[in-house]
């Protein structure tokens, strides 16, 4: 294995950096630009578990969980912070987990189908019942930054699960209990007067049409009269209507565009940001418009990173990168740029921002119904408004050098949001029709550096056989994608278990049919039972099973290309042009550079000639050799 890892390192990355202005690099002390960062992507509850107490079966699929002895809730905050010397180990530097706002559905072990926005769902709780799920996710944010790692939470703004929500329309009481979580009828207590006193008796299917009623209005009767849903029934991932159009059965649309919606979800996921979470992964943010994260979210959540920045680690700006789904083989998703991930990092026009109403008094206003009683479900201002925002993007060459040198970006039509680098996600079957996309596509982003870029996650991967199931290639395949990930622009994240392959080719996600050890989602734990302390990113010692995982020939690359890109300032913020270089036969060649402080020069799958570069000395990061 090792000679295999030693020819993969050999092979795949040849990288020259100047040193010639570059100073000390105070990277793990001084870390403010969220760009410094690497990102190690888990779902909390199929990590590791910390606390076998409070394991709880989800209501669906009981049999799967019980006959596998492996129940959905599994993983815990105690299992990540158990196991954040090893993810200092691998040289990440955040952790980006699932939402942990109290749910409700039948299969809801990854957070995002929301029954209250207010609390840490009462499954994470410590089961001696010393602390409560805000209590153990506030240890977690306190201990994962006393090691130098920030804390990145996923979050839902676009919908809530079927069971309504507890302020904007409450329709249970809970019973926390973790004895009681198994059951539905023990730990969901009906509101009788809402759903009928019969609700428990009655079918599967009538209750859940019942629940839905008082959200969507769709038994002609006008329930939500204040608008906290949005009541539109179609749906087409191909237009803007999937701004105000439910997804799903456990994904009720909200009604973004009204403000005490809007100001509740800042409200509650605001005292996770008092709680020094250090940015904000935005689920579904290609269901909700342009113009509502310009109006409502991002500048309330901003200034709200700014009154609580004591709280996160180095007082970094708050940063934000939401999930555009754009499952298609170009930058541009099917000729909409309204569609589109880069659509999301610019600002919306101002003028369109100056007709907002979405006050309670309009909201009240509208009485709107599903399609299917006769209504149209669309209110004939607020949605036609946000449709209007469609004029064609600017573009930049923030992300380019120019001239050969860095220059200073402008920033000046910024959004102050960024994305999930989808395009490139679904493109990166392997390095070079990633990198390809990238050279067409980057100028259409106000900036590119700050992408998120992955290679396959929880919900699909690329597109190269199957989006459907995890990355299937091999280790060669994976330390290619990776080299690029890890030296190029943008920031790299990985979803875990993939440093050793895990799981590698399995569908992604079944839902409730069959046993999730069958999925890409399976459990992660059996890989990290030992021991393991990290001295610091990349160093540290580790015994039993842990160990192995940490010697797998690509986590040893993970760990290298981690502390390349941590020494080296253009390799996680640079601009980058490919003028002057020419690879070899199949390769990839690029220079990047960062102020007048950093430049490096990389070649992937070959060797290249670099031509009009700075006097300087460079040094080869693998070999040493000057």
């Amino acid at each position: 294995m090792k000679k295999l890892a030693a020819k993969l390192w050999a092979v795949l990355m040849l990288m020259l950096v100047s040193m010639q202005t570059m100073a000390t690099d105070t990277f793990t002390s001084n870390r403010t630009d969220f760009r410094d960062e690497s990102i190690y992507f888990m779902m909390t509850t199929r990590f590791y578990d910390g606390d076998t107490g409070n394991n709880v079966l989800c209501w669906d699929n009981q049999s799967a969980q019980i006959e596998t002895k492996d129940p959905c809730w599994r993983g815990d905050f105690q299992g990540v912070i158990d196991k954040l010397d090893y993810i200092k180990a691998l040289g990440f530097t955040a952790i980006w987990i699932t939402p942990v706002v109290q749910n409700a559905s039948g299969y809801d072990y990854h957070g995002y189908h929301a029954m209250d926005f207010q609390h840490v769902d009462c499954r994470y709780q410590s089961s001696d019942g010393s602390k409560d799920g805000d209590a153990m996710f506030q240890e977690l944010i306190d201990k994962a930054h006393a090691k130098g790692i920030k804390i990145i939470l996923d979050v839902v703004l676009n919908h809530t699960g079927n069971f309504g929500e507890q302020t904007l329309c409450k329709e249970f009481d809970r019973d926390t209990d973790l004895a009681t979580q198994a059951l539905i009828d023990a730990c969901m207590i009906p509101n009788e007067e809402k759903l009928g006193s019969d609700y428990l008796t009655s079918v599967a299917y009538e209750q859940y049409q019942r629940r839905l009623a008082l959200m969507k209005n769709i038994r002609g009767k006008n329930q939500d009269v204040h608008n906290y849903w949005h009541h539109f029934g179609d749906f087409n991932w191909d237009y803007p209507n999937r701004w105000w159009a439910q997804i799903a059965g456990d994904c009720v649309d909200l009604n973004t565009e009204n403000d005490y919606v809007a100001d509740y979800l800042v409200k509650c996921y605001g005292s996770f940001i008092k709680m020094g979470v250090d940015g904000f992964r935005i689920d579904t943010s290609g269901h909700i418009s342009r113009l509502t994260f310009c109006k409502q979210f991002i500048p309330q959540f901003t200034a709200l990173g700014e009154k609580y920045k004591d709280k996160r680690l180095n007082q970094a700006p708050f940063f934000m990168y939401g999930e555009v789904c754009a499952r298609y083989s170009d930058v541009t998703y099917r000729g909409q740029e309204n569609l589109s991930c880069y659509y999301y990092t610019w600002q919306a026009p101002q003028d369109l921002l100056d007709k907002w109403d979405g006050s309670q008094s309009y909201w009240d206003t509208q009485v709107l119904f599903d399609k299917a009683n006769g209504g149209t479900g669309v209110d004939d201002h607020q949605m036609a408004l946000c449709e209007s925002d469609n004029a064609p993007t600017p573009t930049s060459d923030n992300t380019f050098m120019v001239n050969g040198k860095w220059h200073e970006p402008d920033y000046s039509q910024a959004s102050g949001f960024h994305v999930i680098d989808f395009p490139l996600h679904y493109n990166f079957g392997n390095a070079a029709a990633a990198y390809g996309l990238a050279k067409s596509g980057d100028k259409k982003y106000n900036d590119a550096t700050y992408n998120v870029v992955y290679v396959d996650s929880h919900d699909y991967g690329p597109q190269q056989t199957n989006d459907q199931f995890r990355f299937s290639g091999d280790d060669a395949q994976w330390a290619e994608n990776l080299s690029l990930m890890f030296t190029f622009r943008g920031i790299p994240c990985l979803y875990y278990g993939s440093e050793v392959g895990f799981r590698r080719g399995a569908p992604i996600d079944r839902g409730p049919h069959g046993p999730l050890s069958e999925t890409g989602r399976a459990y992660f734990g059996g890989y990290l039972t030992g021991d393991v302390n990290a001295s610091d990113f990349g160093d540290y010692k580790a015994t039993g099973n842990v160990a192995a995982t940490l010697n797998h020939d690509v986590a040893q690359h993970l760990i290298r290309l981690n502390k390349i890109r941590q020494a080296v300032p253009a390799l996680r913020k640079g601009q980058w042009t490919d003028e002057g270089c020419t690879p070899a036969d199949g390769g990839i060649a690029f220079k990047r550079a960062y102020k007048n402080d950093s430049y490096a020069l990389v070649a992937i799958n070959g060797g290249a000639t670099f031509t009009d570069c700075p006097d300087g000395t460079y040094t080869d990061v693998v070999t040493g050799k000057k």
